[in-house]
């Protein structure tokens, strides 16, 4: 009888352990979390107690250890179902089961960092412009346009980090440097596409040389200042930066672009003054 007892009493312990600590938390509604890159489990385990995601944080932790994917918990945002058990809490985490789409987000050649601002704020429901810029302040010209795709509530910082990472990967075998992105830069504005951005590289690149002004018009201090200007002043693509990296030499010093955008190049200013009168007067 005792035996019994004993037993009925692990039982009813073993059922309590069950019910509290792998029942769901009673929640009238699903709960939205965002997982920062690199945020310990310990943190995600806390932050999901107090959303009321989940009832207990130790019970999450192991899970997640037992379910673990090999990757660990992947960021993002997730949507937790009400009333959603932890193993299954535990299962969207290490599997990236994020129950919210991604958005997508195309970032275009040229575009200043106020101008990406813009685009994200457009997309994103939880972006903050002054975050953003504050954080970027010295990394235009090194934020890659490319076509991503973010969470809602991706934080500045981790916005930040992917164009970052994305220009890293993208021009890691090419020779690149501070002079390399500006005149990149310059680039992007000023030439039509991959017809003649080498030949204006090669052109501008000469005109540094011959210590004339740039005078583009993309940047109108160039023509009374020689040289580049101090710093990028948009975020080129990888064709303008590979040009800038690998110019194309010519006999020209001059070119211009008529009304429909084709090119006309000139190795005099008498004959770049001709193109002016034929093709933009």
């Amino acid at each position: 009888m005792r035996i019994s007892n004993i037993f009925l009493g692990t039982g009813f312990i073993v059922l309590l352990f069950l019910y509290y600590f792998l029942s769901a938390p009673y929640s009238s509604k699903d709960v939205i979390v965002h997982i920062s890159s690199g945020e310990s489990v310990n943190s995600i385990a806390l932050e999901l107690k107090n959303t009321n995601a989940i009832r207990n944080d130790f019970t999450l932790k192991l899970f997640i250890k037992l379910l673990k994917s090999g990757k660990g918990v992947i960021s993002g945002d997730y949507l937790f179902k009400k009333n959603s058990p932890v193993y299954i809490v535990a299962w969207q985490l290490g599997r990236g089961h994020h129950n919210i789409e991604p958005i997508k987000v195309t970032i275009r050649e040229g575009l200043t960092n106020a101008q990406i601002a813009l685009t994200l704020a457009d997309k994103l429901s939880g972006f903050r412009k002054d975050l953003f810029l504050s954080n970027a302040e010295n990394k235009q010209g090194y934020l890659f346009p490319d076509t991503y795709f973010f969470f809602p509530l991706d934080t500045a910082g981790e916005i930040i980090e992917k164009l970052s990472n994305n220009f890293l990967n993208k021009t890691k075998n090419l020779n690149i440097s501070s002079q390399i992105i500006t005149m990149a830069s310059i680039l992007e504005g000023e030439a039509g596409g991959k017809e003649d951005v080498g030949i204006i590289s090669g052109i501008l690149w000469k005109r540094i040389s011959l210590q004339m002004p740039l005078q583009v018009d993309i940047d109108k201090s160039t023509y009374t200042t020689k040289g580049l200007p101090l710093k990028p002043l948009n975020n080129p693509g990888l064709l303008s930066i590979e040009a800038a990296v690998s110019p194309i030499d010519s006999p020209y010093l001059y070119y211009l672009h008529d009304k429909n955008g084709k090119v006309h190049f000139a190795v005099t200013f008498e004959e770049h003054k001709r193109n002016i009168n034929n093709y933009l007067k």
